[in-house]
C-alpha cells in the first residue's frame, strides 16, 4: 500500500496515483485488442473501455 504522495506540499491520495499508472495500461491493453480483433466484437465500445480502465484499476489497488 503506498502511501500520500507529496509534490510540492500538495498531499495526494494514493488513488490517483494508481489511476495514472492504470491509464498506460489500459491504453495498451486496448490497443492490443483493436489488433487482434477483440475490438469488433463488442457492443457498447465505450462502456467496455471504461470497465477496462475500471478493472486494470481494481488490479492494481488489489496487487500493489
Amino acid at each position: 500500500m503506498l502511501s500520500e504522495a507529496n509534490l510540492d506540499g500538495v498531499l495526494f491520495a494514493p488513488i490517483v496515483l494508481y489511476a495514472l499508472a492504470a491509464l498506460p495500461i489500459t491504453l495498451l491493453l486496448r490497443t492490443v485488442m483493436w489488433r487482434i480483433g477483440f475490438m469488433r466484437l463488442v457492443w457498447h465500445l465505450a462502456l467496455f473501455e471504461v470497465a477496462l480502465y475500471l478493472s486494470v484499476l481494481s488490479l492494481l489497488v488489489l496487487l500493489v
